[in-house]
This record gives C-alpha cells, structure tokens and sequence, in this order.
C-alpha cells in the first residue's frame, strides 16, 4: 500500500536519515515530502543533498526549500557566506564540500534550485518548511520568505483556545484554508517535547535534529511516525548546533 510520508528538518545528518528510513520501512512505492533544512549542523550536508538526489530517480519525492537551503543555494550560485549563515551550521556545510568536483557541486545547485516554496496535494493537506502571514493562503504571501522564516503560524496554532470551533469567527482564517498544515523550521523542543507535535490542524515535525532531539518521519493519514536515535549519540565527537 502506498503511503505518504512527511519528513522533518534534517540538517546535515545522514546517519539518522538512513535511520529513520529504514525505522518506517519504506520503500520505493511510499511518496516522501521534506519538509526544508537539509544541511547546516552536523557533517554531512553534502552527502544527505547526493542521496537525496539519488532517491528522487528511484521513488516519488517532494523537496521544499527551507531557510538554511537556501543560504546553500546562494553560496553555491554566489559565494556569499554570511556570518549568521556560518555560526548557524553553514561552517560544517562548506566544509562538508571540501572534495566536490566543480561538476558535483552544479548538480547539487541545480537540486536546491528545484526545490519548491510550498506544495499542496489532492486531500488539500499543505507541506511548507515555515509559514505564510496571509489569510489568503502562501499563493498571496507579500514576501516569499516568510514560507522559509515564519514562525507566526505554528505561534497562533499554539495558543489558541482548544474549546475554539472552525466555524467561530475567531478562529485564525489561515488555518481555515487547509485540511491540514505540515511545518517544520521551529523545534518542537521549545515545547519541552521531542516528538511530532499537533496544534489546531498543524503538525510540527521539526524536533530538533539540529540540537539534541531526532529526526522524525510521519505517515500523514495515519499519523504514525518513527524517529532516530538522538542526534549526539550518532555523532558522539561533534557539536552540531547544540547551542540550544
């Protein structure tokens, strides 16, 4: 049977990818959606980019671009280097592709310029990296980073009253657009919870791969999902980003 599975922010760890792909058995019938932040963090990045390119010519794959993607793909067109970029995991990136040829790193461009803003599919279920402030949906969004930078959506789905019904005219209409939203960028361990979480119809499935927690896979219609190892103990001599 044909699943949907939505994956989190990744950043730069190849070993809990192979992981939690093996965890949730899929296989090449399953479509996968990332959710954004494939590099930045712990070594890897540029392996995880090679592999996902390998595995979008086997099996069905979304890709969305998230903000740490696209800092990559404008030092990789460009070669701006930002230092927000390199304190925030971009060092480990550049170093990761240290050995490319200059033929590798035009394919791997080329990946991160395919990838999309936002997708929405057949059950009108959205997957985008962060967010979008307009009540219109990301289609009228005034600035097109906020699908890589928002956090005001995932911040109303959390505070809102749980009694709040869809039909009250309070309730947020960004949320009204969609059966369902499927976000990463914003760890869920600002929560104090290290699995998927689920506010109003969002599900969060950042948490926090980049700092302590795992990378999670999630089956959008069941909702079940699996997780990796806890990212120190895959990489025991890094650091990644645990600055959190």
């Amino acid at each position: 049977m044909k699943r949907t599975l939505a994956i989190g922010d990744i950043h730069g760890r190849f070993k809990a990818l192979k992981q939690v792909l093996k965890r949730a058995k899929v296989t090449k019938n399953d479509k996968l959606i990332f959710l954004g932040d494939y590099v930045d963090g712990w070594s890897e990045s540029s392996k995880i980019i090679q592999f996902l390119i390998e595995l979008s010519e086997k099996q069905e794959c979304t890709f969305i671009k998230g903000n740490h993607d696209a800092w990559t793909e404008d030092w990789l067109a460009l070669g701006t280097a930002p230092d927000v970029w390199l304190f925030n995991g971009g060092k480990s990136t550049v170093e990761s592709y240290s050995d490319y040829s200059l033929e590798d790193l035009e394919k791997h461009l080329e990946f991160f310029q395919r990838m999309k803003n936002y997708y929405v599919d057949d059950e009108n279920r959205l997957f985008i990296h962060a967010g979008y402030s307009s009540i219109h949906g990301p289609e009228k969004e005034t600035y097109s980073s906020n699908y890589r930078w928002d956090r005001t959506l995932w911040e109303t789905a959390v505070a809102m009253d749980k009694k709040l019904s869809k039909n009250s005219e309070l309730y947020p209409k960004r949320l009204v657009l969609y059966k369902e939203i499927f976000i990463g960028h914003t760890p869920t361990l600002y929560l104090g919870i290290k699995e998927p979480v689920n506010k109003a119809n969002v599900w969060n499935l950042d948490t926090g791969a980049a700092f302590t927690g795992s990378l999670s896979i999630i089956d959008v219609d069941t909702k079940e999902f699996w997780q990796s190892d806890s990212l120190p103990s895959l990489y025991p001599n890094e650091k990644g980003r645990n600055f959190y």
